[in-house]
């Protein structure tokens, strides 16, 4: 009986757990939808730019170094 207690008590708290997690989660509202949407599209555009950037210098750096024609 240890052994099936052992196995069925974590999986009961886990259901508890995430029934807990469920009912108290609320659908985003208007504003809040649109702060996290454009806050997500900054944070694509910075990590662009810094990509780009890096790219940008890194090439020249690179075909220096390796000596391409």
């Amino acid at each position: 009986m240890d052994s099936l207690d052992s196995v069925v008590d974590p999986l009961r708290d886990f259901a508890k757990d995430s029934i807990r997690l469920v009912t108290r989660c609320h659908k985003p509202d208007r504003k809040e939808y649109t702060k996290v949407a454009s806050r997500t599209a900054i944070g694509f555009v910075v990590m662009g730019l810094v990509g780009f950037f890096v790219k940008l210098v890194f090439i020249p750096i690179n075909n220096i170094i390796v000596g391409t024609v």
